[in-house]
């Protein structure tokens, strides 16, 4: 049921299809488009769906993000920053998200 469910929020959200990363001058800008894209759709469906559980913000560059994302457990609400750079291999190589808190 949890895999259905996963399969149509995917479904929901436009396609990645420039293959390019940070160290792909030309294609990179192109491909963060898509991604911000995709980011933006992803938001709004949780928020539609009352499942609002994060907050991302990039560099300029489009290579470092951070944020902060939550969890409520029986009305207490958890918040941690988490953090993570794209990788210059990026997107053969996915990114490392880190939460420094919990180190």
């Amino acid at each position: 049921m949890a895999e259905e469910a996963a399969r149509r929020a995917v479904a929901e959200l436009p396609l990645l299809r420039t293959a390019a990363g940070p160290r792909d001058r030309e294609g990179w800008a192109p491909r963060l488009k898509e991604e911000y894209r995709a980011l933006i759709q992803y938001v709004e469906n949780n928020k539609r769906a009352d499942n609002d559980w994060f907050r991302l913000e990039s560099n300029a560059e489009g290579t470092r993000w951070f944020g902060k994302c939550w969890y409520v457990h029986e009305l207490l609400k958890y918040e941690f920053a988490i953090e993570f750079e794209i990788p210059v291999t990026y997107p053969s190589t996915a990114p490392e998200i880190a939460i420094p808190e919990l180190d």
